[in-house]
């Protein structure tokens, strides 16, 4: 069980990380009026974004789970 937390909180952070760079690089490509790329960016924020919200419904689930035993 530990080391399930550690892996879904390895991976949670390194999404988070992985966010920032992309975060900082839609605002670098929209100063620089780079629509194309801006537009990229965006999809793959969306996609990482859902990832996060994912890794997070896992964590919440096996909280539950262990309320209920």
């Amino acid at each position: 069980m530990i080391t399930q937390n550690y892996n879904s909180t390895h991976v949670e952070n390194n999404l988070l990380k992985q966010i920032k760079v992309k975060e900082n690089q839609l605002k670098i490509a929209q100063e620089s009026n780079m629509l194309h790329v801006a537009e990229a960016l965006q999809d793959e924020l969306l996609k990482l974004q859902g990832q996060l919200s994912e890794s997070e419904d896992v964590e919440v689930q096996a909280l539950m789970g262990l309320l209920d035993d």
